[in-house]
C-alpha cells in the first residue's frame, strides 16, 4: 500500500512538474513565434491586430523592404568582423585579467577586486565617455567597436570566481613543471574551463552583434563604418516617418504600405537567426562538468 501511495504522488508529481515545464516553455517560445507571424505578414493588415501564430495574409513585403538597402550587406560583414575580433580579444583579456584576480600571492587582489565591484554601481557617464573617446582619437575608426568592450567588470568576476573553484593542484603541479603564467593560464587552466568561455563568450558575442548605439555616437559620419543594427534602426526610423506621412496625407494620393510594428519583427528575425544558429554549439558546453577527471589526487 505505501508503494502505491508514493507511486501515485510520485506520479502526480511529475504531471505537474512537466506541466508547468511545458507552459513555461510556450511563454518563452510565443514571442518568437508572433513576430515571425508578424513579419510575414502583410503590412497593413498588420494595424488590424489579431496576428497570433500565423501571418493572416502571407507577404514578403516587410524583408524586402529591408533587403532594398544598399548598404545592408555590407553592414552585415562588418558586424560579422566586429564581432568574430571584439569576442575573441574580450575573452583574451578578461580571461587573463581573472587569472591574476585568482592569484592568492597577487598583492593587489583585493584593491582590484574593489575596483571592479565600484565599476558596476557607478560609471562615468555619456558626455566623459563621448569625451575620452574623442580626446583617444577613436571617432571614426573601427577600434571604437572593439577597445571600450575589452573587458567588462561583471564578466571577469564571473570567470574569475570559476578559475577559483578549480583543484590548486592544477596551478601547483603546473609550477613544478616549470610553467609559466601564461602557459598555466591557457595550457592548464583555460581547457578545462570550457563551460565558463562558452557561457562569457555567448554574453560578449550577443552584446558586439546588438550594438548599434556606439556606432551612432562615434562612427554615424562614416558610411563604410555602419553595422547592421545601425541600417536597420535607421529603416525602422524611416518606415515611422513614413508613417506618420501616411497617417497626415490619409485622404489624399496613396502611400506605399509601411508600418512600424511589421518592420519591427521583420528586424528582430533578421538579427535573432545568427545567434540561434551559433547557439546550439555553445549550449552543450552549459551542462558539461569539464573539470572531472581533469587530475588525479
Amino acid at each position: 500500500m505505501r508503494t502505491n501511495k508514493h507511486g501515485t504522488a510520485d506520479f502526480f508529481i511529475n504531471v505537474v512538474l512537466y506541466a508547468g515545464l511545458a507552459l513555461f516553455g510556450a511563454m518563452t517560445v510565443y514571442p518568437f513565434l508572433n513576430l515571425f507571424a508578424i513579419s510575414f505578414n502583410d503590412p497593413l493588415d498588420t494595424i488590424r491586430g489579431g496576428i497570433y501564430l500565423l501571418p493572416r495574409i502571407w507577404s514578403l513585403d516587410n524583408y524586402s523592404i529591408i533587403f532594398s538597402n544598399d548598404r545592408l550587406l555590407g553592414a552585415f560583414l562588418l558586424s560579422i568582423a566586429r564581432t568574430i575580433a571584439g569576442t575573441v580579444l574580450g575573452i583574451l583579456c578578461t580571461a587573463m585579467f581573472a587569472y591574476a584576480l585568482s592569484l592568492k600571492e597577487f598583492m593587489l587582489r583585493k584593491a582590484f577586486n574593489s575596483a571592479l565591484v565600484f565599476t558596476l554601481y557607478i560609471n562615468g557617464g555619456l558626455i566623459p565617455t563621448y569625451l575620452l573617446i574623442k580626446n583617444l582619437h577613436l571617432m571614426n575608426n573601427f577600434l571604437v567597436y572593439l577597445l571600450p568592450l575589452l573587458v567588462n567588470a561583471f564578466f571577469i568576476i564571473i570567470m574569475r570566481s570559476y578559475f577559483e573553484t578549480l583543484p590548486s593542484g592544477l596551478t601547483e603541479s603546473a609550477k613544478i613543471d616549470g610553467a609559466g603564467h601564461f602557459q598555466t593560464l591557457f595550457r592548464i587552466l583555460l581547457p578545462v574551463s570550457l563551460p565558463v568561455l562558452a557561457t562569457i563568450t555567448l554574453f560578449v558575442a550577443v552584446t558586439h552583434w546588438n550594438s548599434w548605439f556606439d556606432n551612432y555616437l562615434y562612427a554615424s559620419r562614416s558610411p563604410h563604418l555602419s553595422l547592421l543594427q545601425y541600417e536597420l534602426m535607421k529603416i525602422l526610423l524611416s518606415a515611422m516617418n513614413q508613417s506618420v506621412a501616411q497617417q497626415a496625407h490619409i485622404g489624399e494620393s496613396t502611400v506605399s504600405a509601411v508600418t512600424p510594428q511589421a518592420i519591427r519583427a521583420a528586424m528582430t528575425i533578421v538579427v535573432t537567426v545568427p545567434i540561434l544558429v551559433v547557439y546550439p554549439f555553445l549550449q552543450n558546453y552549459f551542462i558539461q562538468g569539464m573539470t572531472v577527471g581533469a587530475m588525479k589526487e
